[in-house]
């Protein structure tokens, strides 16, 4: 990916439905190259497609945070297995670094946020967490 591909992503993530001008005016580039770009970036499948936001989305889970786990030994499998069966879990990442696990949790209420980490925090496994509220989310 160039450097054009990654800023062109950037401006789509913030705005999907920008126009072929919009973005070649925000690119300094032609829209000839922005659609030869954006043809390019879809048949390779950096982008997988476009969706759109809505306001019951969010209403959906008003309570949003993030879930940063340390996992002993080799239960990492187990353990995403399990998360992904808690209905308050909308997503799992594995990644590097201190954290083997970072957990996408969204609720309706503080209360049931609290349970979920609680009923997280006891799987056998899990050695540690870190646990940050989402509290505004800008585009």
């Amino acid at each position: 990916m160039t450097e054009l591909d990654n800023a062109l992503i950037a401006l789509l993530r913030r705005d999907g439905r920008a126009t072929l001008s919009e973005l070649a005016a925000d690119l300094k580039v032609t829209r000839a190259t922005v659609r030869a770009h954006m043809d390019r970036l879809r048949h390779s499948g950096q982008i997988a497609g476009f969706t759109v936001l809505t306001r019951d989305d969010v209403a959906l889970h008003p309570v949003r945070g993030l879930m940063m786990l340390e996992i002993a030994g080799s239960g990492t499998a187990r353990i995403v297995k399990r998360l992904q069966s808690m209905l308050p879990v909308t997503a799992v990442h594995t990644t590097n670094g201190t954290w083997d696990l970072i957990v996408e949790i969204g609720t309706q209420s503080l209360e049931s946020f609290d349970a979920a980490l609680t009923a997280i925090r006891t799987f056998d496994g899990v050695t540690r967490s870190e646990t940050s509220l989402l509290l505004t989310s800008r585009r």
